[in-house]
């Protein structure tokens, strides 16, 4: 049965790669996803697949019904771009200058239109199985949005599933964990307030150059003695503007980053002890200062018994040897989160090779996520299409 999908996933193989590169070739931003949307709604319906639009602004769900009554499920799949140019020169590099598909989403969408067709063409199961087509998670919160808009109350799903591209990961091979596999994403920003002075007169003036670099170390502080040592945690200070001038100490200074954490308890930790730490060690060097703290998205944490499914359905499909269920988890941040929080469900990482597959005209950078030569690996295309049939076979089989 494994190898019959695989054969007939691998012949469409052809069509899915243009679908997947013309995607790839007109990239769009978060909430912007007009074309790509249009795309999958005419690919649905061409396939028999009842269509709903606008969650989310430009989100896209496919309802699936299969022979009778039974739960549901949910897949889903991004289809978002990046705010970067692109340093590919192949025929379906991007067309929309400072766009570009340089997270594999243009991928998780076909291989998501991929199941979609095979399980509106065949339908052998009981139960409804709903395809979502997610807008903006980089930075966006589609996710978010389209659970604001009722998503889960308007198709009811018993759990949600979520699947990645993982660059280093060799192709073939899946990794996933129970529990935490993607962290949560906060930013700051500091104003800090000094007095202006000329630079070679340094007392005249209250430097707030100087509170920024000390406010910089001060914070790693946090995570070598105040977070236990057991637990993951990162304070990036990415951003420090001020002054315009050589000989000029300015009178203003602005910092930004982002926290990542795999727990709210961490979390809650790192943004305390950072408020604590900005306001008097300011004060102690004679600067004013504005303290905002922004959480984002929350930790994706995968839920027990949905894990051992997705560790099950891909064990059946590659063999043991070539799923890692327990990867180590990613300080990188997944929007899948919120659906997490508010259905059961897993998310689960597809190996995308280390860029071998890339064709002639190809950038000098490595294929890693959020690169300017990166390419989703189409040769996986099947493989990510596979587990999504299995695992709604198995999900919404009332004898599992």
């Amino acid at each position: 049965m494994t190898q019959k999908l695989l054969d007939t996933l691998g012949d469409w193989l052809p069509d899915l790669t243009d679908i997947r590169r013309a995607i790839h070739a007109w990239p769009e931003l978060a909430f912007q996803e007009v074309r790509t949307a249009d795309t999958v709604a005419r690919l649905l319906e061409s396939w028999g697949i009842e269509v709903h639009r606008g969650l989310g602004e430009t989100g896209v769900v496919g309802r699936i019904a299969g022979r009778g009554a039974g739960r549901s499920i949910g897949l889903r799949a991004d289809m978002d771009a990046l705010p970067m140019p692109e340093t590919n020169t192949f025929a379906h590099a991007s067309r929309n200058p400072g766009v570009m598909h340089a997270c594999g989403h243009d991928g998780h969408t076909t291989m998501l239109l991929a199941a979609a067709r095979y399980l509106a063409g065949h339908r052998d199961f009981d139960g409804v199985v709903h395809v979502i087509f997610q807008p903006a998670e980089e930075g966006g919160g589609g996710a978010r949005r389209m659970i604001e808009d009722g998503l889960f109350e308007l198709f009811p799903m018993d759990a949600v599933f979520g699947m990645h591209n993982w660059p280093g990961l060799p192709a073939g091979t899946f990794g996933l964990t129970d529990g935490p596999i993607m962290a949560s994403s906060s930013t700051f920003e500091i104003t800090l307030r000094g007095k202006g002075a000329h630079g070679a007169m340094p007392h005249l003036g209250v430097d707030p150059v100087v509170t920024a670099a000390q406010l910089t170390l001060a914070f790693q502080t946090i995570l070598t003695r105040d977070l236990d040592p057991l637990e993951p945690g990162v304070i990036s200070v990415t951003q420090i503007h001020t002054g315009s001038a050589d000989n000029v100490i300015p009178d203003l200074a602005v910092m930004r980053g982002t926290v990542r954490t795999l727990s709210n308890t961490a979390l809650d930790l790192i943004e305390s002890r950072m408020r604590d730490l900005t306001g008097p060690l300011a004060q102690a060097l004679r600067c004013e200062a504005d303290f905002h703290f922004h959480r984002e998205y929350p930790a994706t944490i995968n839920h027990p018994e949905q894990a051992a499914l997705s560790a099950q359905v891909l064990t059946e499909l590659v063999g043991a040897d070539q799923v890692n269920a327990q990867v180590r988890p990613s300080m990188g941040a997944e929007d899948f989160a919120f659906m997490l929080q508010a259905r059961p469900g897993c998310y689960i990482w597809i190996g995308n090779g280390t860029g071998d597959h890339r064709t002639a005209g190809h950038g000098l950078g490595p294929c890693t996520l959020h690169n300017g030569s990166y390419d989703f690996n189409d040769a996986i295309t099947p493989l990510g299409a596979a587990y999504w049939v299995l695992l709604t076979r198995r999900f919404l089989d009332p004898t599992a």
